[in-house]
């Protein structure tokens, strides 16, 4: 039997979950930057947003110290107790135990890992899945890994299920996050496909995400819309609930607020919380807690302020 082109093997993967309507995306995305938000509801929306952040350090000069100051930003972003934690601090596989000896046992903040090789994907699966067991066994409680692009775009759908399905396996009860890397995939189209065949085979409760935050093109409300219509798609199918993280590119509370006013009117309230989406992006923690003190004092902090978060992606 031959097997199957690429062309022939996205036609039918394009039939069986659909295309997207490109221009209609964009013009939807940009409707939810003019809608009115009255004092309250912003000021809800910046706290929760706050409570959505996977505050990240992902650097060569990483140290143990670096990390304990990350976990501690993570706990108390900011001296007023009122201001609630992160949902997670997010590091190297190689940091994790000190990650778990700064906050504890405690669950109020989490510990994710990117992990598979990171961010390229570029190892043999032996070593992805062994980094995956090692993070899991130093304490992570989330995985961010990365999906085998050259299978996708390859067509070679089987492979890069069965290299997820494998993580999932190793990730034991730790949340997975798969990151499709949006652009590397390089349509709409194919970050539809490519969420479906993730979604297919992970768990409720597991997550796929934008980016690595290490390429030209990061999360934009285009592809986030994108993916949160493709999980909508999917829960209304099976009834299964798949979370959502934008990461790299999101530094505004302004832009905080936009995507979630794009997630209550896709996904609705359900999702509105960091069990079901999240933001990759460490920069913005600042702004969103500079327009929490101004919406506090009516007066705007200088941004030295607040402490300095790692670097986002």
């Amino acid at each position: 039997m031959l097997a199957q082109s690429p062309q022939a093997a996205f036609r039918r993967l394009f039939d069986e979950v659909g295309t997207v309507d490109a221009v209609g995306v964009e013009e939807r995305v940009a409707k939810y930057g003019t809608r009115s938000i009255k004092k309250a509801s912003k000021v809800w929306g910046l706290t929760r947003a706050v409570t959505m952040v996977d505050l990240t350090t992902l650097e060569g000069k990483d140290t143990p110290g670096k990390v304990a100051s990350l976990c501690q930003k993570a706990l108390h972003p900011h001296d007023d107790p009122a201001f609630p934690p992160v949902a997670a601090v997010c590091v190297y596989p190689s940091m994790v135990r000190h990650a778990r000896r700064a906050l504890g046992n405690a669950a109020v903040v989490r510990i994710a890992s990117v992990a598979t090789a990171f961010p390229s994907g570029q190892a043999p699966l032996k070593t992805r899945l062994a980094e995956v067991r090692t993070a899991v066994a130093d304490g992570a409680d989330e995985i961010d890994m990365v999906i085998n692009r050259g299978a996708f775009l390859s067509g070679e759908f089987g492979e890069m299920q069965d290299e997820i399905a494998a993580v999932v396996a190793a990730c034991g009860d730790a949340t997975l996050k798969v990151i499709l890397e949006v652009s590397e995939l390089e349509t709409f189209d194919n970050i539809r496909a490519a969420s479906f065949l993730a979604m297919r085979v992970i768990r409720e409760g597991d997550f796929i995400k934008t980016s690595t935050g290490k390429t030209s093109l990061n999360a934009t409300l285009g592809n986030n819309q994108v993916m949160i219509d493709a999980i909508r798609d999917f829960y209304l199918d099976t009834g299964v609930a798949i979370g959502m993280k934008p990461a790299g590119g999101i530094r505004t509370a302004k832009q905080a607020l936009t995507f979630l006013i794009a997630v209550k009117e896709t996904l609705g309230d359900a999702w509105l919380t960091n069990a079901r989406y999240r933001f990759g992006a460490s920069s913005l923690l600042n702004d969103l807690l500079r327009q929490l003190e101004k919406e506090k004092t009516g007066a705007y902090q200088a941004p030295y302020y607040f402490s300095e978060a790692a670097e986002s992606y």
